[in-house]
């Protein structure tokens, strides 16, 4: 199920990452403590099975006002060395209450708190909703879409706060678990950049930071042999190697990021985004990711790929 990241503001973020390891002076690391919030629908509880399977002491839909006694026996060890926790609309006083408290746990010391927020299209949760057959925790006598509408305009104050935004409309129950796992376990105080091919016929990905449109490129559609294969096949990749404005295009494209990433491990940016696009995220959009994946391996970052739309026929 997908975390353009949107932009936090800067005196949000921090350089964290989820080990709970925080880039600080001093000889001891923070207590590491997540906390998962967002849109009903989103996939929180897949989101804490992941991190569970990681070692981390999970609470799902702890009441708001025993977040700080919780945060305060994590500092006192007794085993746990890592906790994260679910909290989200279910919980009456959650939406008045939680951002002051969530504010007092940054004052904490020896504490990490890390707020990560879960949304999607309210297509996506419509059809989630659909699917399990559960009413929306606001709308249990009115529509689901009524209940989603309410509850994006209510939570706005929380997602304002949060260190992480993950959209994942696009995800699978498996891609959202093997997200979580994948950064719970590569990023120690490293950038994470997560090249995105997609389709432009199926909408631009909202958690992209940077976009690359690869349209005007050759299309391997059009090729009969081709059309079929993807961009991982040697042969669709040959067919664009062959052509000069595409080579320019790729050699183009790596001199800028090689260029631009440096600034962002600078500025302290712990995860980034890139989306290359084609028509129908099959061919162009998923070579160049390929292709960038290994231009970028040896800049000093995490590089993963992901190509959301290379399933589409």
């Amino acid at each position: 199920m997908t975390p353009r990241t949107k932009a936090v503001p800067r005196g949000n973020r921090r350089k964290t990452n989820w080990k709970g390891r925080v880039a600080v002076k001093g000889p001891k690391a923070r207590q590491p403590f997540i906390v998962l919030t967002g849109l009903s629908g989103s996939g929180k509880s897949q989101a804490i099975r992941a991190l569970e399977d990681l070692g981390y002491f999970c609470v799902d839909n702890l009441p708001t006002t025993l977040i700080p006694t919780l945060a305060q026996l994590s500092l006192r060890g007794d085993g746990i060395e890592k906790v994260a926790i679910v909290v989200d609309v279910r919980e009456r006083n959650f939406l008045s209450q939680f951002p002051k408290v969530f504010n007092r746990l940054r004052k904490t010391g020896g504490l990490n708190p890390v707020l990560i927020f879960l949304e999607a299209s309210t297509a996506a949760l419509v059809r989630r909703f659909s699917e399990t057959r559960r009413p929306h925790p606001l709308a249990p006598d009115r529509s689901v879409r009524e209940g989603i509408r309410e509850e994006r305009a209510r939570i706005m104050p929380v997602r304002q706060l949060a260190d992480q935004i993950i959209d994942t409309s696009d995800m699978t129950v498996h891609e959202l678990r093997q997200s979580f796992m994948a950064l719970s376990r590569g990023s120690r105080g490293r950038l994470v950049i997560t090249l995105l091919s997609f389709g432009y016929k199926h909408g631009v990905p909202v958690d992209a930071d940077l976009v690359f449109d690869a349209r005007c490129l050759p299309n391997p559609h059009f090729v009969p042999a081709l059309r079929r294969r993807t961009g991982r096949d040697r042969a669709v990749a040959a067919f664009m190697e062959r052509d000069a404005a595409t080579r320019e295009f790729i050699d183009r494209l790596e001199e800028y990021l090689r260029y631009l990433v440096p600034h962002y491990v600078a500025e302290g940016k712990s995860y980034l985004t890139i989306a290359i696009g084609c028509t129908g995220g099959r061919h162009r959009s998923v070579m160049i990711a390929e292709r960038l994946r290994r231009s970028l391996a040896n800049v000093g970052v995490r590089v993963r790929v992901r190509h959301r739309d290379i399933g589409h026929s």
